[in-house]
């Protein structure tokens, strides 16, 4: 497929040039570029992955006649496997190429769709977000702790769930001191020309790879490494390489612990469905709530 091409609209809204400023600011890390380049590589297996992993997670089959909440839609694949599974969709993201890769899959698949509403906003326009209404399922994976304001993002999204209603999040996971180093790597990466940013990509992580790649030759057995790279398209249907330049370049950086993010939705009437933790390791913490009590969420 080809690749979306950049968004070229002539007249710039007022979010649109505050996002330009922060990335030239090197404040924050342009997703969208990125999620551009990953629409290349989209087939309808990663579609189908896609889909099945939010039917893993919400252990439901289809959606139809639910309202889905896509935050920070990103390459827009999981707005698309939503909409595939009979959601009404809504999407939104900060980053207008996002916002350009969203409407681009909207534009193959569901063209004449009134079903799927794609727009550029951001999760700490509170204006913005009551407008919204509730939503059954409120989804938002590994966007908030980019927002610059974590906490306040997290807080906002739990007022979209309705009564009944899924929220599945997923936060990177607080490693302590790790974390804060990875923070200085992050914050490097947006400093860094272009040009040389697919460089210290492979300096910073090609350590890890090679170090896989030895274990399975210690182990006798290269062709684990090499499948773990075919195969890592049934890890959400996403690319094992775009998702090493989103860890990169994923700025800014905020990070969690289970226990901190359990509590916090706890307080405001959310029980947990799921939990898929990282360990003390590299990764988000994946969550699924379910909204019980719509009476404790705070205004």
């Amino acid at each position: 497929m080809r690749e979306v091409p950049a968004n070229s609209s002539v007249t710039k809204n007022p979010l649109q040039r505050q996002f330009e400023q922060e990335v030239a600011r090197s404040e924050r890390f342009g997703f969208g570029e990125n999620w551009r380049a990953f629409l290349s590589t989209l087939d309808d297996e990663r579609i189908r992955e896609a889909e099945r992993s939010i039917q893993r997670s919400l252990g439901l089959v289809r959606l139809d006649g639910r309202r889905f909440l896509d935050i920070g839609s990103g390459s827009g694949l999981f707005s698309l496997a939503a909409r595939r599974l009979g959601a009404d969709v809504y999407s939104f993201d900060f980053d207008p190429d996002s916002v350009g890769c969203t409407n681009e899959l909207r534009r193959r698949h569901f063209p004449e769709s009134e079903q799927w509403v794609v727009e550029q906003a951001s999760v700490l326009d509170c204006a913005y977000l009551a407008t919204l209404g509730e939503f059954d399922v409120v989804y938002s994976w590994g966007v908030l702790h980019h927002t610059g304001a974590m906490w306040e993002a997290l807080a906002n999204v739990s007022k979209l769930v309705r009564n009944g209603g899924f929220l599945f999040i997923s936060i990177y996971n607080d490693q302590g001191t790790m974390s804060r180093v990875w923070s200085r790597l992050k914050r490097a990466y947006n400093r860094l020309p272009r040009p040389l940013r697919p460089i210290y990509t492979l300096a910073i992580m090609g350590p890890r790879e090679l170090r896989s790649l030895f274990i399975s030759l210690v182990k006798g057995d290269p062709g684990k490494y090499i499948d773990s790279w075919r195969s890592y398209k049934h890890s959400r249907g996403m690319s094992r390489w775009h998702d090493m330049v989103d860890w990169i370049g994923g700025y800014p950086f905020e990070v969690a612990r289970p226990e901190e993010v359990f509590d916090f939705y706890r307080a405001r009437g959310f029980n947990l469905v799921k939990l898929s933790t990282a360990g003390s390791g590299l990764g988000c913490n994946e969550y699924v709530f379910r909204l019980e009590n719509s009476q404790t969420r705070e205004s």
